[in-house]
Order: C-alpha cells, then structure tokens, then sequence
C-alpha cells in the first residue's frame, strides 16, 4: 500500500533537492561585488525613481491594454476543446467554432477600429 507512494515521495524530494541546489549555486557563482547598477529594476529603459506610494499612477491605457489581453487569452482558450473533440462536434460544431471565431474577429476589429490598441 505504502508503495504507491515512493513515486510521489521521490518527486518531492527531487523538486525540493533541485530548489536548495539552485539557491545554494546563485549564492557561489552570483555576484560578488555590490554594483548599484545591477541591483537596480530594468523597466523598459526608464530609469526607476524612488517615488511615495500612488504617485506614479499608471495611465488607463494600460490597463485597458491588459484587459484585452485577458479577454482574447480567454477566448482563445476555449478554442482548445473544440480542437481536441474535432472528430465529435461534426458540422454543428463547426458552425459554432466559426459563429465564435466571427465574434472575437469582430470584437478586435472594433478595438483596432477604435484605438484601443494604438499607443501614442
């Protein structure tokens, strides 16, 4: 009975040996010498200030640009089971996949027609 449980005991001890090997090499071939330069966040070539807490607001295009992405990742997602039961949906199936399709295509084009995903 307990041996159906080496496999998964195994695993464990494998994923948590390999987290202490990585810790333990970042720290021998890390850095050694302290340089502000690499210590400091990259942020798309902007140089980081130290301003207080929601000062910086971002602007609402951001947001807007992330909730697209959410929205069309999604959609996207549910392609996947129509891809996998191909062989079982049939011609209704198919009629539905592309009635979706033709909605999100239309979505998009509404957004690019918009602005929504300029930029400037």
């Amino acid at each position: 009975m307990l041996s159906n449980y080496v496999p998964l005991v195994a695993m464990g001890l494998l994923g948590f040996g390999f987290a202490v090997f990585s810790v333990v090499l970042a720290t021998i071939v890390g850095p050694k010498r302290y340089n502000k330069a690499k210590y400091d966040p990259y942020e798309c070539g902007i140089e980081p200030v130290h301003q207080p807490m929601g000062a910086g607001r971002f602007p609402i295009k951001f947001y807007l640009t992330a909730m697209l992405f959410i929205i069309f990742d999604v959609e996207m997602i549910f392609l996947y089971p129509f891809a996998v039961s191909i062989d079982m949906v049939a011609w209704f199936g198919l009629v539905q996949i592309f009635i979706f399709i033709g909605a999100v295509t239309i979505a998009y084009a509404y957004e690019w027609r918009r602005g929504g995903l300029d930029w400037n």
